[in-house]
């Protein structure tokens, strides 16, 4: 058996030697360690395991896990302003969009600043999570050991899976996902080659507008199933993402107002060389990326429509058109993944759709915590400090969830509003306004902790 309290004991002596905490943490991205700095500060006792040897996730550049997206030339497209954690702020110093290696020192310093290092097991994944019976999970890590705790936090990131399309055919040449791209020469020499880069994301506008300098890929392709609209980083000298609505401003009136202002900032994409949006600003996750509409509008990036056919180092587009090419890069996306986990109902259904009580609760399961599962604009590096407010209380008795009808009506409405306006995609499935999003969240921390002392006066 296991007590809340941390100690051990066999029940049977056959049964390996298992043992017991509060919460256990999967992951020490920037979710996982900003969640155990939150659970500290509330006195749970917690693990955290980490796959890697250092914390940062997908800020970790050459990450030895593997699973990192980040590429040498990587900047983050939130400005410092946005992105720091409200009790450890960004040095003074930093420019306004900071690099990958800055992020990532951040983080490093943000965990040994608040002395998170040892409470993280480092080199050591969580390869199984069952739910035990009366509650409580049941983990297995990659030594091999297992261990009981009574909450689960999931902090594994969801930039890690990649999607990669299946199209018509075969192609002869190098071909991978922007999560494997780390520079123009690695993993593949690009110099010199004609170059397909699939999609019009942050990602995919990066690594375009890299290649397509005249010293490195010989042409410069992106194809792309439908216009989006790019958005730069800087407006009269400030940061864009300073520019946001207010959270109190109805959202149609808000939303016009943006619209407005971003037609008047960019005008039309057509003008740029790039393919007309079928949708109006804001309707779909704007990308970011000064650079890119420089650079198509000097015609180093070639525009296509979605690729309909592949046919040896041949590459037929929608429009019916072929070309040549050496490489393809598909910046397609990725699936949200939770390897460690069997229960087809603690993941997303095929259409990416995963319903949870302020992004963070399945309704009746009140025991596990899904931590910075959300597409956040303008920022998703605080997200989960946020979060962990509310779980951190919920676990230490300071706060009481909703009944399992108020959390489904709740996510609903959230989701219809969250969801307003977007066009159909799955990524589009997990969107949120961050700064709408923590205003109801410390509206429904003050509400949770109103329903924890009617608990406590009720079972005094």
């Amino acid at each position: 058996m296991t007590t809340a309290k941390g100690e051990t004991f066999d029940t049977h002596a056959a049964e390996p030697r298992r043992t017991h905490k509060t919460a256990c943490i999967i992951g020490a991205g920037c979710s996982g360690f900003t969640t155990a700095k939150r659970l500290r500060d509330q006195g749970v006792s917690f693990d955290c395991f980490e796959m890697s040897d250092d914390v940062g996730g997908n800020w970790y550049f050459a990450n030895p896990n593997g699973l990192s997206a980040c590429y040498q030339s990587l900047h983050i497209d939130t400005s410092k302003w946005r992105l720091a954690f409200e009790d450890y702020p960004v040095p003074a110093e930093w420019p306004d969009f900071p690099s990958h290696a800055q992020l990532h020192r951040y983080f490093r310093d943000y965990v040994d600043h608040f002395g998170l290092r040892d409470a993280i097991t480092f080199n050591t994944a969580v390869t199984s999570a069952e739910r035990l019976t009366g509650g409580g999970w049941g983990v297995t890590l990659s030594t091999g050991e297992m261990r009981d705790y009574d909450t689960l936090f999931v902090c594994n990131g969801h930039h890690w899976d990649p999607k990669i399309p299946d199209y018509p055919g075969r192609f002869d040449g190098p071909h991978f996902h922007a999560h494997d791209y780390r520079t123009p020469y690695d993993p593949v020499d690009l110099r010199g080659l004609n170059v397909v880069v699939v999609g019009m994301g942050n990602s995919a506008m990066d690594i375009a507008s890299e290649l397509s300098q005249r010293h490195l890929a010989k042409t410069l392709f992106v194809s792309a199933r439908r216009g989006v609209w790019v958005l730069p980083k800087m407006v009269a000298g400030k940061p864009l993402d300073k520019a946001g609505v207010p959270h109190w401003m109805p959202r149609k009136l808000g939303r016009a107002l943006a619209r407005r202002a971003v037609r008047k900032l960019v005008g039309r994409m057509e003008d740029y060389g790039l393919p007309a949006p079928d949708h109006r600003p804001l309707e779909g996750h704007p990308s970011v990326s000064g650079e890119f509409l420089t650079r198509a509008s000097c015609g180093d990036v070639r525009m296509k429509p979605a690729i309909a056919e592949l046919d040896g180092y041949n590459v037929r587009f929608a429009d019916g058109s072929v070309e040549q090419v050496d490489a393809i890069i598909y910046a397609t996306g990725y699936r949200i993944s939770f390897p460690f986990f069997t229960d087809p109902a603690l993941k997303p259904d095929a259409d990416n759709r995963f319903p949870l009580f302020k992004r963070m609760v399945i309704p009746g399961i009140d025991d596990l915590f899904f931590m910075g599962l959300a597409q956040a604009l303008p920022t998703l590096v605080n997200l989960a400090e946020q979060q962990a407010k509310l779980a951190a209380a919920a676990v230490a008795g300071d706060y009481v969830l909703p009944s399992v009808e108020e959390m489904r009506r709740i996510t609903a409405a959230d989701e219809a509003t969250e969801l307003d306006g977007y066009y159909a995609s799955t990524r589009h499935t997990i969107q949120v306004d961050f700064v709408r999003y923590v205003a109801g969240l410390k509206k429904e921390i003050a509400r949770g902790e109103a329903r924890a002392r009617m608990r406590a006066r009720a079972a005094a």
